[in-house]
């Protein structure tokens, strides 16, 4: 042991004699429920956000007749989990931000068979960019972070029980989902080439690398940490007028927590209770 290393030693010797060992353990049972005090609080907060959740709104009118029919199509396809109320509510925020002069990329993370997409690309202006990350086959695992409804659904996937919409083969069973979803958009009109979309194959925290600004993102990763990914990777490049629209804060539990994690700090983001949880920068 070189003599750096000994004084150092006989440094902390020292000190543990001064320090009462009663004080110590007081210190860490302070530390210990402040913690939990603070889970409690986060926790407390987020059931506030969820009481506060109004009845689904009527339905969206008034969208322009090609998003109405994309919103038919992609729906009789079953190419989307999202309900028709929930697309034309997606589909009319990206009509009202084209209305305003929004700037900025559209995003969507987690695309599963380009239903929403495909709606998010007739809603927007051909030139604006659409950005859909996706790994585009199985879904990668939760994490100890997510709760137990999480892990019970990922053990149905990962046992190859899961089905799609309408009793559809589940979207992570398929040999080639980037490849469908290509040719989804193009035979519905929407062509990746002319209208600005870009498919990025991979996990968010590889692939979600923008420079902003971001007009609007559907997050759309289910689990804890690919929600808490999109946040602080997307959340800070939002336009003044733009927004995040959280597909399954209302549904799973590491979303959830991802979300009222982020927002226990200032983000300067208005929160929307719609059917989908919409942030909102002002």
């Amino acid at each position: 042991m070189s003599d750096r290393s000994l004084k150092v030693a006989a440094l902390r010797r020292r000190v543990a004699r001064w320090v009462d060992p009663g004080l110590e353990a007081e210190l860490r049972e302070t530390r210990r429920r402040l913690k939990a005090t603070r889970r409690r609080l986060r926790q407390a907060e987020g059931e506030l956000r969820r009481s506060e959740r109004p009845a689904p709104a009527a339905p969206v009118d008034a969208l322009p007749e090609p998003v109405e029919q994309a919103i038919d199509r992609v729906r009789a396809e079953r190419l989307t989990y999202v309900k028709a109320d929930g697309l034309r509510e997606l589909a009319a925020a990206v009509v009202g931000l084209e209305r305003d002069g929004v700037p900025g990329t559209i995003v969507e993370a987690g695309v599963a068979r380009g239903g929403s997409a495909i709606v998010l690309a007739a809603a927007k202006a051909p030139e604006r960019p659409l950005k859909l990350f996706d790994v585009f086959g199985m879904i990668p695992p939760p994490t100890e972070q997510d709760g137990p409804d999480v892990h019970r659904r990922y053990e149905t996937i990962r046992s190859g029980q899961a089905a799609g919409p309408g009793g559809e083969t589940y979207y992570g069973y398929r040999d080639d989902l980037l490849h469908e979803v290509r040719d989804a958009f193009t035979r519905h009109g929407f062509a990746p080439e002319s209208h600005s979309v870009d498919l990025v194959q991979g996990l968010f925290e590889d692939t979600i690398h923008l420079d902003g600004p971001v007009a609007l993102a559907h997050l759309d990763g289910d689990w804890y940490e690919s929600t808490r990914t999109c946040l602080s990777r997307i959340a800070p490049l939002l336009a003044p007028g733009g927004r995040l629209v959280i597909d399954d804060y209302y549904k799973w539990s590491g979303c959830r927590t991802a979300v009222d994690e982020y927002l226990a700090e200032p983000r300067g983001l208005r929160v929307e209770h719609r059917s989908k949880l919409h942030l909102v920068r002002d």
